[in-house]
């Protein structure tokens, strides 16, 4: 049997004490640490909160209470306000380009009554009083710095939602349905009170469903085999926004659709184009966009080759409002004309609406109805429209930047 020598002990003991002063002395240093001050609100009523503050928007103030998460308050609303981290104050004049702050810019803790807030300048400098009505965003430094001079790798920055939904029946026909969604956007920078220098959206949506009459025997003894009809929806769009303005900015796109209700084996649009904004408040967006696109359309269950090389146009409006109790709503219209074949035309409009439920969790209805105007010579005939109703379970995809 071999008997450890006091070397080997000392060697096999070391690392152990080693990982109890490392330890011990991270302990010391956390309990040294001074607790940072919670920030504190005053309501016009009188009451009084603790916490910290998260930023102001506007006439909105954002605040987060270990006890009540969250709150947002307008400022006719607040009494009195003192921080103990430094804050920037965003005057709605103030011009603010990507790597720069503005000297102008007043940075520092700041004190908020009688409707002015004071900031106490950390170089000493006096900073005559701001009245609220004149400080469109207030942010934390931190934060500024970050959006300002900072720059998230393509894989941050990402939000959106996933949406899945399905319906299952067994009885005399068996059927089954599927329908699922993921949206996602990216805006650099990451915030609204900063003006967008790109946009990446990607967009995947299909919906597909069967429905199965089982073989039998009829009374004459004639066997009739199984049947089944199905549906089929999908799409798959990607656009990438450069802004040259605030609100003006060119873009390119491509998307793929197939409806196995239309024929549409799969249409193909690569193109490129401008867009504008033309609402954009806390609460509501409206941008308008126009391209120049290649389209590719093939189809099956054609008698004839209808497929088409098309060059042609996207003309669409995309809306999206914030209701009240964090409902959101949202509309795109896209009218496609071809230039090369006035026929070889169609329109689209997508509507949905998302109703939160707890944390990230939502549910969500909505509505695709497409019209393709060349649609091929079948038979029986193929319908020009299209319409579906989706619902299912949402889950808000929301970035860490």
């Amino acid at each position: 049997m071999l008997i450890p020598t006091r070397r080997a002990l000392r060697l096999a003991i070391f690392p152990f004490i080693a990982v109890l002063i490392t330890v011990a002395v991270r302990s010391v240093a956390a309990q040294d640490k001074p607790k940072t001050q919670p920030d504190t609100i005053v309501f016009t009523n009188g009451d009084q909160l603790s916490g910290k503050f998260v930023q102001a928007i506007g006439n909105t103030v954002t605040f987060h209470s270990d006890i009540v998460g969250d709150i947002n308050v307008d400022w006719s609303k607040i009494k009195e306000l003192h921080t103990a981290e430094k804050l920037a104050v965003l005057d709605k004049n103030v011009q603010i380009k990507h790597g720069q702050i503005p000297s102008s810019v007043p940075i520092g803790k700041i004190s908020v009554a009688n409707d002015q807030i004071t900031v106490e300048s950390t170089t000493n400098a006096t900073i005559p009083p701001i009245p609220i009505k004149n400080a469109q965003f207030v942010v934390d430094e931190t934060t500024l710095n970050k959006q300002i001079r900072g720059k998230p790798g393509f894989f941050q920055a990402w939000n959106g939602a996933a949406t899945a939904g399905v319906t299952l029946v067994q009885a005399t026909q068996n059927q089954y349905s599927f329908n699922g969604n993921l949206a996602l956007a990216r805006v650099v920078p990451t915030v609204s009170w900063l003006d967008p220098r790109n946009r990446t959206t990607v967009d995947y949506s299909q919906s597909y469903g069967k429905i199965t009459d089982p073989a039998y025997t009829d009374a004459n003894g004639v066997f009739v085999p199984s049947t089944y009809t199905k549906s089929s929806i999908f799409h798959a769009d990607a656009e990438r926004d450069q802004y040259v303005s605030p609100r003006f900015y060119f873009l390119g796109q491509v998307s793929f659709d197939h409806n196995y209700s239309q024929s549409l084996d799969l249409q193909q649009i690569y193109g490129g184009g401008i867009g504008y904004t033309v609402l954009k408040t806390p609460k509501h967006e409206l941008d308008v966009k126009a391209t120049v696109q290649y389209e590719r359309q093939a189809f099956f269950n054609t008698t004839t080759d209808e497929n088409q090389n098309l060059i042609g146009s996207t003309f669409g409006g995309y809306y999206t409002v914030k209701l009240p109790k964090g409902i959101v709503f949202n509309q795109e219209l896209l009218y496609i004309p071809a230039w090369n074949n006035t026929r070889a035309y169609s329109f689209s409009e997508t509507d949905a609406l998302t109703f939160p439920a707890y944390k990230n969790f939502g549910f969500t209805v909505g509505t695709l109805d497409s019209y393709l105007n060349n649609v091929p010579s079948t038979f029986p005939p193929t319908k020009r429209n299209s319409f579906q109703f989706t619902a299912g379970v949402t889950y808000a995809i929301k970035s860490a930047y």
